[in-house]
């Protein structure tokens, strides 16, 4: 069974449950209103990030590297087709600790559309078939420990949960 574990020297891990885009081709400058041929699908991923890290390397002016990419720190689901998601602006996200409801929203809910993403981000630097980008995540971030478990899900389509170790 998977777990989340918390990285060395971590004492604040934070939940944040997204929504991933696969993209499913080579493209650079790619505009806005071509973004969705570049996407291959979805998966539910939930963003662990070490606060306490990020917040020290923040104050040092360096990296968050270690705060948001250690071992376990991204957990994903299986690829969910197009087809799955024919309206990816408008998918229920929801994330629970120990049964407590912790975060519930919408990707009709975020900042930036996932064209506007895939266009801004490919301005920079080129998209690869594979690449996977994280959308945002509702509001209701909080921190877990070890002993509890998180679970969460992409509207009835799929849900992972998972224990939380030190």
């Amino acid at each position: 069974m998977f777990c989340l574990q918390l990285p060395p020297g971590c004492d604040e891990l934070h939940h944040e449950v997204e929504l991933g885009v696969v993209i499913s081709k080579t493209g650079a400058s790619i505009a806005e209103s071509n973004a969705m041929d570049y996407v291959g699908g979805y998966a539910l991923a939930l963003d662990m990030t070490a606060r306490d890290l990020q917040n020290k390397a923040k104050k040092l002016g360096q990296p968050w590297t270690l705060a948001k990419g250690f071992d376990t720190a991204l957990p994903v689901s299986r690829f969910i087709s197009k087809t799955e998601i024919p309206q990816p602006d408008n998918v229920h996200l929801w994330l629970k600790v120990d049964g407590e409801l912790k975060q519930d929203g919408n990707t009709r809910d975020m900042i930036f559309t996932i064209p506007y993403l895939i266009s801004y981000i490919s301005q920079s630097m080129t998209l690869e078939e594979g690449d996977f980008i994280l959308t945002g995540t509702p509001e209701g971030v909080s921190e877990v420990k070890p002993g509890q478990t998180i679970a969460c899900g992409l509207g009835d389509k799929i849900d992972m949960t998972f224990p939380v170790v030190l």
